[in-house]
């Protein structure tokens, strides 16, 4: 149910770039105007969106292809969606990735509860998340599906709460304190624990893109 609702999510805006166009019904080419649509406001809207229909056409230099979520080799469960096909390199353990996320929480009908882009600099910029692979710092899903990305890329995953928050100190973490406490609250909860809901508490649905990585 919880993976049917996010991977019929309609797509009807996706991160600005140009090679990414997407199919509705028509292929719709992004143009140099006031209404050309950042790409911050694309994920948020890809994530708000309410519909039922995904058709997206990728086309990465002369390729295109209709999106599906497919569950990731050895992930434990974790399903991923490509929203938009990197070009760069794809990180092993040791590399220092940083990325940008929208956080989801499956539990509370898609609350968000964290966003690299409301993190920003002393200039205004959104900061990144910026860890390195195989540190364990990181919950399991979000390392599984960064290990087979290429930079440039953006993927909306599904993670089952196995491969979510084990305990509060695991990152990312919501720097906002309610927002903290809304969280793991919900995760965790003892009550709905015992009634058997362990199972959806902690699914989480994240969009990610790997920004850059470097070689330690």
């Amino acid at each position: 149910m919880i993976l049917q609702c996010f991977a019929a999510l309609q797509c009807s805006i996706v991160p600005h770039h140009p090679t990414v166009r997407l199919v509705h019904p028509k292929i719709i080419s992004p143009t140099p105007s006031s209404s050309t649509i950042t790409r911050r406001g694309a994920l948020s809207a890809a994530l708000t969106s309410t519909t039922f229909t995904l058709i997206l056409t990728l086309t990465p230099p002369s390729k295109s292809a209709i999106a599906e979520f497919s569950e990731l080799p050895k992930s434990g469960g974790v399903k991923a969606l490509e929203l938009r096909l990197g070009d760069g390199e794809v990180p092993a353990d040791g590399d220092q990735v940083a990325v940008h996320y929208y956080g989801r929480l499956a539990a509370k009908q898609g609350w968000r509860f964290d966003s690299t882009y409301d993190h920003k600099d002393e200039n205004g910029e959104p900061i990144p998340f910026v860890f390195v692979i195989g540190s364990g710092k990181v919950i399991s899903g979000i390392e599984t599906a960064v290990k087979s990305m290429k930079v440039g890329g953006i993927r909306r995953v599904v993670i089952p709460p196995s491969q979510g928050y084990q305990n509060t100190s695991q990152e990312p973490v919501p720097p906002n304190f309610f927002d903290r406490q809304r969280l793991f609250t919900t995760i965790f909860n003892p009550t709905r624990l015992a009634n058997g809901e362990g199972s959806t508490l902690g699914t989480l649905v994240f969009d990610i893109e790997l920004v850059s990585m470097r070689r330690k």
